[in-house]
């Protein structure tokens, strides 16, 4: 797959995402359910800790697609859900971090909501 990134602007750059990319020659496709913050049981882990959440629901993405023989490079979209916005982007290096290490910047779109499925549940990626 050739991924040509589309940046009219340079500030999301920065943040460490595209704002557009350009997908060419795919041949396999992985969709993922949204990853929150749960245990190997679907347990709820971390209540209240928004960094914490952050990072188990990145592990659990990065096991789904891992799971698929592929890599957090493969990665064309992030939506984020978020209880409290606020609270996510403060603790954005994570998700920076982690990308980063392997130069991916899949465009991303981070959105507020009131709840998640599990109402102890802060954050949730969908990739």
């Amino acid at each position: 797959m050739n991924r040509t990134p589309i940046n009219p602007w340079t500030w999301s750059l920065k943040l460490g995402y595209n704002q557009g990319e350009i997908l060419e020659g795919v041949g396999r496709q992985l969709v993922c359910a949204g990853q929150t913050a749960v245990d190997g049981d679907g347990n709820p882990r971390h209540p209240g800790d928004m960094r914490s959440q952050l990072t188990l629901a990145l592990d659990n993405l990065e096991a789904v697609v891992q799971g698929a023989g592929m890599g957090l490079t493969n990665i064309t979209r992030l939506t984020i859900y978020a209880t409290d916005v606020d609270a996510a982007l403060q603790h954005f290096d994570v998700l920076g971090a982690r990308m980063g290490r392997v130069g991916a910047a899949p465009p991303i779109t981070l959105l507020g909501v009131t709840r998640l499925a599990i109402p102890s549940l802060l954050i949730e990626i969908e990739a």
